[in-house]
């Protein structure tokens, strides 16, 4: 007898999970969050179309690089539904994401740069320090980090 071959359109929860690599909890909060749908079957199971593992991949990888749920909420709004999104839709969005991923980058590096010289030094040496900000002149600006935000 010849191995068969299950070519169900749709998946369960839990297939879901194993398949895309994220806990029963995340798949049922990414649809809570919009970002996946299902619908249910005559026992009232749920069921996904195979579409939401390449979803749930874009999620993950976007994710890991800063962006957050919102902003793939806003970018899946644009793909069309109940198909499984293509390269050309992929290149869409990575490049809507792109400037500000170039912008974080950038903000990161130039965090990077300025710590290294103060981590561990106790701040002895106040008037080379890019954090120090002599009685709070930067707080009639707003309360958080200024000076690591500059250029």
């Amino acid at each position: 007898m010849g191995e068969t071959t299950d070519i169900r359109r749709e998946l369960t929860v839990g297939e879901v999970a194993a398949r895309s690599g994220v806990a029963v909890s995340a798949v049922h909060f990414y649809e809570a969050e919009g970002l996946i749908r299902s619908w249910r079957n005559a026992g009232n199971h749920r069921r996904y179309s195979r579409d939401v593992l390449r979803r749930i991949a874009i999620i993950k990888v976007a994710q890991r690089a800063g962006i957050t749920l919102k902003e793939i909420a806003g970018a899946f709004s644009t793909l069309p539904e109940g198909r499984t999104p293509n390269r050309q839709d992929w290149e869409r969005l990575s490049a809507a994401w792109h400037a500000d991923l170039e912008d974080r980058i950038a903000r990161l590096t130039r965090l990077r740069d300025r710590l290294s010289g103060c981590i561990g030094c106790g701040c002895l040496s106040v008037d080379r320090c890019p954090l120090h900000n002599p009685r709070d002149a930067l707080g009639r600006n707003g309360s958080g980090p200024r000076l690591l935000e500059q250029d």
